[in-house]
C-alpha cells in the first residue's frame, strides 16, 4: 500500500471539461466479438439460512412448524424491506424512476429473489441505469494492452489506434475521425503508481473508494510486492477468455478497509446470492481447473498477505474466501468496452447519399475481417463488476429485458424488450443469442454446467416433451466454446488476443 496524503485526494477538474456521457451506442452486432458469458448467476438459487423447520431459529423450541415459517417469513421481509434503498443506491440518472417503476421481492426459495414491474414499462424503455459497487478489469485483458480507465473501464485509445492495434496495420485510417470521443485531453494517471483514468472524476472517486488501499506507489513494477505476486498467481491459474478477476475481490475489500462506514459497504455485499459448499466447490473448479484446491489456498495465502481487514477476516479463512471467490464467480456481470464500436455506431448514425454509404459499409465490414484475422474474438476491453439491483434479476430463455453498457464505460443499462405489465418479472438472460436458440437440452446443459441451476421459464416449460438430446452442430459449437486443452501451451491460448 502506498502512503496517501489528503493533498492526493484534491483532483482538480480541468475548465472546460465535457462532462457529457458519451453517444448511446451497445458493442456492434459486426463485431463478431464473443458473448460477455462472465456473470454465472444472478439471483437463481439463492441459500436459505433459515430452515422451515421445528426448532429453526432462537424461537424454535416446540413451535409448529406453520409457527416457525411465519416467523422465518416475517423475518425475511423485514431483511428485504431494510435493504431496499441500499439496492436501489447505486442507480444513476433514473434512479428514482426505477424506484416507482420496480420493486425486489422474495420468489422462492429455488429462485430467491427476483425484480418486478410495478407500472406499465413499454417497450424500448430504459428500466434502470446502475454503476457498480466495483468493477476491474480482467489482469491478463490489461496486460495484452487493452487500455482501459482503471476505475470505469472507459476504453481510452482512440477508434483509430484501436483499428491499428488490432487489425496490426500501423497506418490504418479510418474515415470520419471526428466521430471518435475519446477525450485524452482529460486523461490522468495517479501520481505514484502511474495507473491511468479517463477522467479527473474516475481518479477522484478511485482514490476515495479503494486506490489508496492498493496503490503500489513506486513499486508498481516490483515483483515481490504482495499485489504483484497475487495478480501473478491469478494469471497464472486462470488464461483467457476470463471470466472473473482477483482484483474485483481486492477492491471488494480495500473498498471497506477505506469505509468510514464498514458495516454499509460489508451489508451491500453480502446481499449477491449465496451457495452451499458443494456449490461453491463446482464454481471454484469450474473457473481454476482440477487442480483448484491447491490453487485456491496459494491465492487465499497471497491475498491475506496483500489485503488482511480485521473488519471481514471471515473472508480469510479458507471457507471465507471460497465463498468470497464463489461470490464474485457468480455475480459478476462482464463489462465491454471499446471506441472502435462507438465509432462504427456513429458512423451508422450518419445521414449520407447511398453511393457513400454503400462505400463506408464495405469499409467497415472489411475492417472487421481484417481484424479477425489479426486478432480474432478478442476485440474489447473486458472485465467485471458486482452491481446490486441487476444481480436481482432471473434467468429466462425468453427474456423481457437485456443488459447492455452504451456509454462506453461501466454503467449499465437494463431496457425492456417487450412491453412489462405491472406485477411481471422483469428477467434477463444468461445465454446470449446463439444459445437461446439450441435445444432445452443443450440450454439446460449450459445452465448446469455454468450457473448451477435448471431453467424453468416458459419456453423450457413448453419444451418439457423434446427428447434429451444435443445435435451434432450443436456438440461442435460447444467444443469450440471450451477451446484449447488445459495442457496446452500459453501462446496457443493467447493466439486470438
Amino acid at each position: 500500500m502506498y502512503a496517501y496524503t489528503d493533498s492526493d485526494t484534491e483532483v482538480q477538474t480541468q475548465k472546460g471539461t465535457d462532462v457529457k456521457a458519451q453517444r448511446q451506442a451497445q458493442l456492434h452486432p459486426r463485431q463478431q466479438t464473443r458473448a460477455l458469458k462472465f456473470r454465472l448467476g444472478g439471483a437463481q438459487n439463492l441459500a436459505t439460512s433459515e430452515a422451515l423447520s421445528p426448532g429453526a431459529g432462537p424461537e424454535g423450541g416446540g413451535a409448529s412448524q406453520v409457527e416457525v415459517g411465519l416467523r422465518v417469513i416475517r423475518r425475511r421481509r423485514a431483511k428485504m424491506a431494510a435493504s431496499t434503498c441500499d439496492v436501489f443506491s447505486f442507480c444513476v440518472g433514473v434512479a428514482g424512476r426505477a424506484r416507482v417503476s420496480v420493486e425486489v421481492r422474495f420468489v422462492s426459495s429455488a429462485k430467491g429473489k427476483g425484480l418486478f414491474a410495478t407500472q406499465l414499462i413499454r417497450k424500448g424503455e430504459t428500466i434502470f441505469v446502475e454503476r457498480p459497487l466495483v468493477a476491474a478489469q480482467f489482469l491478463w485483458n490489461a496486460l495484452y494492452r487493452y487500455r482501459a480507465c482503471d476505475h470505469c473501464l472507459r476504453a481510452l485509445e482512440k477508434a483509430e489506434e484501436n483499428a491499428q492495434r488490432l487489425t496490426g496495420k500501423p497506418g490504418q485510417v479510418l474515415p470520419h475521425p471526428e466521430l471518435c470521443t475519446v477525450r485524452k485531453d482529460l486523461h490522468q494517471n495517479c501520481p505514484h503508481c502511474q495507473v491511468m483514468y479517463c477522467s479527473a472524476e474516475c481518479r477522484l472517486a478511485a482514490t476515495e473508494q479503494y486506490h489508496q488501499v492498493l496503490c503500489p506507489g513506486p513499486s508498481q513494477d516490483d515483483p515481490l510486492h504482495p499485489l504483484n505476486k497475487l495478480q501473478e498467481a491469478w494469471r497464472s491459474v486462470h488464461y483467457p477468455p476470463e471470466t472473473a478477476s482477483i482484483m474485483l475481490m481486492a477492491r471488494m475489500v480495500a473498498t471497506v478497509k477505506q469505509a468510514k462506514d464498514k458495516d454499509r459497504w460489508i451489508r451491500l455485499f453480502s446481499q449477491f446470492c449465496n451457495k452451499t459448499a458443494n456449490e461453491e466447490e463446482e464454481i471454484v473448479h469450474k473457473l481454476l481447473g482440477d487442480k483448484f484446491k491447491g490453487q485456491l489456498e496459494l491465492l487465499r495465502r497471497l491475498f491475506t498477505e496483500a489485503l488482511y481487514e480485521e473488519a471481514v477476516s471471515q473472508w480469510f479463512t479458507p471457507d471465507g474466501f471460497r465463498s468470497l471467490f464463489a461470490l464474485v464467480g457468480t455475480n459478476g456481470q462482464g463489462i465491454g468496452t471499446s471506441s472502435l464500436s462507438q465509432w462504427v455506431h456513429a458512423c451508422d448514425a450518419l445521414e449520407l447519399k447511398p453511393q457513400d454509404r454503400e462505400q463506408l459499409d464495405i469499409f467497415i465490414d472489411q475492417l472487421y475481417k481484417d481484424i479477425e484475422a489479426a486478432t480474432g474474438e478478442f476485440l474489447n476491453c473486458e472485465g467485471s463488476g458486482l452491481f446490486v439491483l441487476q444481480s436481482c434479476c432471473n434467468h429466462s430463455c425468453v427474456p423481457n429485458a437485456e443488459t447492455s453498457f452504451p456509454e462506453n464505460n461501466f454503467l449499465l443499462h437494463v431496457t425492456a424488450l417487450e412491453d412489462i405489465k405491472p406485477g411481471e418479472e422483469i428477467c434477463i438472460s444468461y445465454l446470449d443469442c446463439c444459445q437461446r436458440e439450441r435445444s432445452r437440452h443443450s440450454r439446460h446443459k449450459i445452465l448446469r454446467e455454468n450457473y448451477l441451476f435448471v431453467c424453468s421459464c416458459p419456453k423450457c416449460l413448453a419444451e418439457a416433451d423434446e427428447p434429451n438430446v444435443t445435435s451434432e452442430e450443436e456438440e461442435e459449437e460447444e467444443e469450440e466454446e471450451e477451446g484449447e486443452p488445459e495442457d496446452a501451451e500459453l501462446g496457443d491460448e493467447m493466439t486470438d488476443v
